[in-house]
């Protein structure tokens, strides 16, 4: 977490945006991302460099040690940049505020176009990202607030991040808002990804599950004599073991698509300082015609495992929607044509975790029924976890859940399981709780589940038959099959009631009569 003058330097350097006439609060974030960006980028390859000094191996350099990549670059600059080593953070935060505005501006954000491996789609979404800001001073205060910030300290950027966006106060138009990392991982884990399978996101913003597969990954692959702590008292996961894999994961194990361009760098940049030089991120609205057009591999039995939380609400052109989509779900409900096309998306037998507002699980109308049939009849249902009403404050109080599911074979049982607490406050404030915490206790019970055992529902965690559901109209609510003791509550008669009311009338009086006397 932030702490208090973390959180004070983001709020100065905020008001100096808008000070600096840069007021949309999404511009401001993407600003602040691409610095953020820029000397995370300088992080990594310095820690490379030390890495190859100690082991003695070569590494892919990020900066080339030769010459700009781009020629027009150095002839812009006139001799301030001589190779891409003077476009890292660790050289322009110590020139001149002019030196420093040209080198961002005519350098930095040109080869932020050219980064990662051959293969990778940066340049798709990356290409019109500019330097907005204009004031040699805004620029050279961002730089030295964000020089300050111990970006390599746990997941602080993952905290700057959504503390910026706890200052949009709604989600977005299209109801799109950050996943919080701790639900996210734990979804993660209840799939179990494996390094030979193909991961996607449908409606990735961030990139979110993508990041955390890889960081779940680096530390299930890591032999445990492998495992150090860098100088930042982190502990490193060099997933060793990765290594069979290792063209794979970097270039064909990540798929995302997205239709908010700046959400697409961010993903990007996340990727990245994730040690995934080449994912497959696309800007595409993947429940429109074009997707299967533009997509055709990617849009239909193709995926492994999908992890999703797509938006719950928003605009939605319907004539636009692939008529695929509408056979199955006759709606303009965002929530159940993704879960439509996810089913769509998966090859047979792939796994998908998706978070989805309570109405997909008990509404009533021929869509809700038809996706939930759909799910029960002819693919494995394999879990509800309900989660509280309160884990994606500041951003909406909807009520939702996790869906899991298999796409082809049958469900035979249902496992439920009711996330009371998450470890933070049901609040806006969201305050650290961990004493309060049924995450990892819903883990452990699915990872040791038993539809035979696991049968009665006053528990926080029970089997249902998929015969029952079907008998209740297909209905997934927790509610509908979670049961609840009532204990008989046990009152006083009124006898006993009136008689210490009069006993303590009596000693009101007494007392009043002491006070009375000492008044005299």
């Amino acid at each position: 977490m932030l702490n208090g003058q973390l959180k004070s330097d983001i709020d100065k350097l905020w008001d100096d945006f808008w000070s600096g006439g840069i007021t949309n609060p999404l511009t401001v974030i993407e600003q602040i991302s691409f610095l953020v960006f820029a000397r995370l980028l300088d992080i990594r390859e310095a820690r490379e460099e030390k890495k190859a000094s100690r082991t003695g191996k070569p590494f892919r350099r990020i900066y080339s040690l030769d010459k700009p990549s781009d020629e027009n670059i150095r002839t812009r600059l006139n001799g301030l940049v001589r190779t891409e080593q003077d476009l890292r953070w660790s050289h322009f935060k110590r020139l001149g505020s002019e030196d420093m505005l040209r080198v961002v501006r005519d350098g930095v954000f040109p080869f932020f176009q050219t980064v990662a491996v051959e293969g990778a789609a940066f340049g798709e979404y990356m290409k019109d990202a500019q330097l907005l800001i204009q004031k040699r001073s805004l620029l050279v205060t961002a730089v030295l607030t964000i020089d300050k910030l111990p970006l390599t300290s746990g997941d602080t950027k993952g905290d700057l991040y959504e503390y910026m966006l706890g200052k949009l106060t709604t989600a977005g138009i299209a109801g799109q808002f950050r996943t919080p990392r701790h639900i996210i991982a734990k979804m993660v884990e209840m799939l179990e990804p494996r390094p030979d399978e193909v991961i996607g996101d449908p409606a990735c913003g961030t990139a979110g599950f993508l990041v955390q597969t890889m960081h779940y990954l680096l530390k299930e692959y890591t032999s445990p004599e492998m495992v150090y702590t860098d100088e930042y008292g982190e502990k490193v996961y060099p997933g060793d073991k990765l290594e069979p894999y290792r063209q794979h994961v970097q270039s064909g194990m990540f798929h995302g698509f997205d239709f908010d361009v700046t959400m697409l760098r961010i993903a990007a940049m996340n990727l990245l300082l994730h040690n995934v030089d080449a994912p497959d991120i696309h800007y595409m609205d993947t429940l429109s015609n074009r997707f299967p057009e533009k997509f055709k591999l990617q849009s239909e039995d193709y995926f492994d495992v999908i992890m999703a939380n797509p938006p719950f609400k928003g605009s939605l052109d319907y004539d636009d929607v692939h008529p695929s989509l509408l056979k199955k779900v006759k709606t303009k409900k965002t929530e159940l044509l993704f879960v439509t096309l996810i089913l769509k998306m998966l090859k047979p037998g792939g796994r998908a975790a998706i978070i989805v507002p309570d109405g997909v699980l008990f509404g009533s109308s021929k869509a809700h029924l038809a996706l939930r049939q759909m799910l029960v009849d002819e693919n494995q249902l394999e879990a509800i976890i309900s989660l509280p009403s309160g884990v994606f404050k500041p951003y909406a109080g909807v009520s939702t859940g996790i869906m899991v599911f298999t796409k082809g074979g049958r469900t035979d049982n249902v496992f439920y399981y009711d996330v009371q607490h998450d470890g933070f406050s049901l609040d806006d404030k969201r305050d650290p709780q961990p004493e309060q915490d049924d995450l990892p206790g819903m883990l452990a019970r699915w990872q040791q589940r038993d539809p035979v055992k696991d049968i009665d529902r006053i528990q926080k965690y029970f089997f249902v038959n998929a015969s029952q559901i079907r008998e209740n109209k297909y209905d997934l609510s927790i509610n509908r099959y979670k049961e609840t003791v009532y204990q008989e509550e046990h009152y006083d008669s009124p006898k006993e009631i009136l008689e210490r009311m009069m006993n303590l009338e009596k000693e009101i009086i007494a007392d009043m009569e002491a006070l009375q006397g000492m008044l005299k």
